[in-house]
């Protein structure tokens, strides 16, 4: 692997985004989910589950400077899940990005004040766990299975840095370099240290973000030795549970210490197993390492995983882990579209995956499963005010079923103000709020646009700062221009991605047909680029008509239906109840409708379908007969925007 011809995605703060669809996401971001986050993060939401956040951090910054008092009772023990540390840094990330297209001294004030809480509760060897400073530092370490220290830090490094890069201030950095440094004392390679590595991965990505902030070699050794480690026998999770009498959750499940992608080492994994969030964290890493190091082994594993996600597990939305049983991956080709999991955080975490993967070699497949996943099962994870939030992200939903059937207990009508286990919310202001960073990637020589978002950047792929300039009206119409602000010229070679939806794309440079080359999914154009240049993309966005491989048999004779980057669905509201009668029939007279009043602006799709009639005398059987249909116009709505307009049935795939 030649790392001079990988590309670097660019930093947000070398883009500014003001696109008309994105661009609300992301205002939406700063003004309700970062002020509503921080309300819950300090338990101030009537109804909503605590957070105890904030108060953790107090009550162990208390215990460890005695003179402090944050007028938390200091008996009064450690609140919510072992991984809460990670909400409060997950919210700290996502503001930190929106300080960068948005400066506010008064969001800033409120970051320095919390980042001196975290410090103070920091002990004096660079330890930082709020659950074990609380409960007894003498367990810390004893169950990096489970209780996720290092996930933890994880989360916090990546907060760190982001708020370095955002505002130069280096309080938070400096105290995680000084927690990677206990670590690193007490876990590795080295004689008297514990062999292991976290039960939760996100440290491995984290570490190597802190290698390019810092340039300390150490970080990435860090990283590398979690990924080389990994189920490696003998099990250092078996050892660690027997040595400390941890309990073994999943010893009665078919996948055992996989749940945790730890039962043989990373290289030796061609198949996603267990929990999906983690999964597809540890290979975002192990992408990271690839990169960095030049192993060809672990590049291959990443790229035998990332196919068997996406050709045999993934989700039309880009929502990956079927089951709720371990919120895991389950078997290729089941895609339950009632009893799903669909975390919203999996599907966040895929694109992550994806992001990395083009950094190794930009192919249209990747940035495909970026779009994919951001229009569709990531921001369907908000409501549209900002202010409640899907943990699970179904595919079919019956209001009936969710209350009655413990089965889909997991599935909600409606989208909840907070949760116990918090993880998604935050997750997801974090990658609203960088959305700009995943636009474009430079190599030597190379500029790829791998999202179409109205917005300006400043590169600089041959040596001189090129402007690239997008206005586009993505994802309700196909057209994207892209102006180039240089002073003189500039020869490098431009490179934009043409979807797998798209059928058919038009090409004008200076209003001219433009001569381009198509390779691994994107348009090349080399040449000597000059200040005013223009050239204007043209996608064909048609409806397509969306069937499944007949393996997956839960969508056997049915479609769904798409249009651009945009999965849609049928609603109750539009369509009736028993959205399960509706056929598809031979759908000609598609109709695709710009409504900028329905659910803050959109296209709708509509066309004549059918639903089949109740029999007469309501009998429960009856021998085969002729079904009668009556005619219906059918109006289909993106699926990110269901759920907005009160609770009833939703689905995605109606048979044809």
């Amino acid at each position: 692997m030649d790392s001079s011809q990988f590309s670097d995605f660019i930093k947000p703060r070398d883009i500014a985004v003001n696109d008309r669809f994105w661009g609300a996401f992301m205002e939406r971001v700063r003004t309700k989910v970062i002020p509503y986050q921080w309300k819950a993060l300090n338990d101030a939401i009537p109804g909503a589950e605590p957070s105890y956040c904030i108060r953790n951090f107090k009550l162990a910054a208390e215990l460890t400077h005695p003179e402090l008092d944050y007028g938390i009772p200091r008996d009064i023990g450690f609140g919510g899940m072992v991984f809460q540390d990670s909400d409060l840094a997950k919210w700290i990330e996502a503001a930190a990005y929106s300080l960068v297209w948005h400066p506010d001294p008064a969001l800033e004030k409120t970051l320095d004040e919390t980042i001196a809480i975290i410090c103070n509760a920091q002990q004096g060897d660079g330890y930082l766990d709020t659950y074990y400073i609380i409960n007894g530092l003498e367990k810390r370490f004893t169950n990096l299975k489970d209780n996720h220290e290092l996930y933890c830090m994880g989360h916090y490094i990546e907060a760190a840095v982001a708020y370095y890069e955002a505002t130069g201030k280096r309080r938070l950095m400096d105290a995680m370099i000084r927690y990677v440094d206990c670590v690193d004392k007490h876990i590795g390679a080295g004689e008297g240290k514990l062999h292991g590595y976290p039960g939760h991965e996100i440290a491995e990505m984290a570490l190597v973000r802190l290698y390019a902030a810092t340039g300390d070699g150490k970080h990435l050794k860090l990283a590398k030795y979690f990924i080389d480690q990994r189920g490696q026998a003998p099990l250092y999770f078996e050892e660690e549970t027997g040595r400390n009498g941890n309990t073994f959750y999943w010893k009665d499940s078919y996948v055992k210490y996989q749940y945790y992608q730890a039962g043989k080492p990373v290289r030796d994994q061609h198949t996603a197993e267990g929990h999906a969030v983690r999964a597809v964290y540890l290979y975002s890493g192990m992408a990271d390492v690839a990169r960095l190091t030049g192993d060809e082994e672990l590049f291959a594993a990443c790229k035998d995983l990332f196919a068997n996600i996406t050709e045999k597990q993934m989700y039309i939305t880009g929502a990956i882990g079927q089951s709720a049983y371990g919120e895991a991956f389950s078997y290729d080709y089941d895609l339950p579209n009632d009893t799903v999991y669909a975390e919203t955080c999996a599907a966040i975490g895929l694109a992550f995956f994806a992001r990395r993967m083009a950094s190794i070699a930009p192919r249209g497949e990747y940035a495909d499963v970026i779009e994919k996943a951001l229009f569709n099962g990531i921001i369907s994870g908000m409501a549209l005010d900002g202010e409640s939030f899907f943990y699970v992200n179904p595919l079919e939903v019956l209001p009936e079923a969710s209350l009655k059937d413990r089965r889909m207990r997991h599935v909600k009508v409606e989208r909840q103000k907070w949760f116990g286990c918090a993880c998604c919310p935050p997750n997801l202001a974090r990658i609203l709020a960088s959305l700009g960073s995943y636009v474009h990637s430079v190599a030597k020589g190379a500029v790829y646009t791998h999202l179409y978002l109205g917005s300006e950047a400043k590169l600089s792929p041959a040596g001189k700062e090129v402007r690239i300039k997008i206005e586009t009206g993505y994802p309700w119409d196909g057209q994207i221009n892209i102006g180039f602000a240089l002073e003189g010229k500039s020869a490098f070679s431009y490179g934009f991605r043409i979807p797998g939806w798209c059928g058919s794309v038009a090409v004008k440079l200076n209003g001219a047909d433009a001569a381009y080359t198509l390779r691994d999914g994107y348009a090349l154009i080399d040449r000597e680029w000059s200040g005013g240049d223009k050239l204007t993309v043209t996608l064909d966005m048609p409806v397509n008509l969306m069937e499944t491989n007949p393996k997956v048999r839960q969508n056997s004779g049915k479609l769904a239906f798409t249009r651009g980057p945009l999965v849609y669905c049928f609603e109750e509201k539009d369509n009736g109840k028993e959205l399960f009668k509706l056929r598809a029939g031979e759908p000609v007279d598609f109709k695709v409708r710009y409504e900028k009043d329905l659910l803050e602006g959109l296209c709708t799709l509509s066309f004549t379908g059918k639903r089949e009639k109740d029999w007469q005398g309501g009998a429960l059987y009856r021998k085969q007969g002729e079904a009668e249909y009556e005619d219906r116009e059918l109006l289909l709505i993106p699926y990110y925007a269901w759920a907005n307009r009160g609770a009833g049935e939703m689905t995605v795939w109606i048979n044809k």
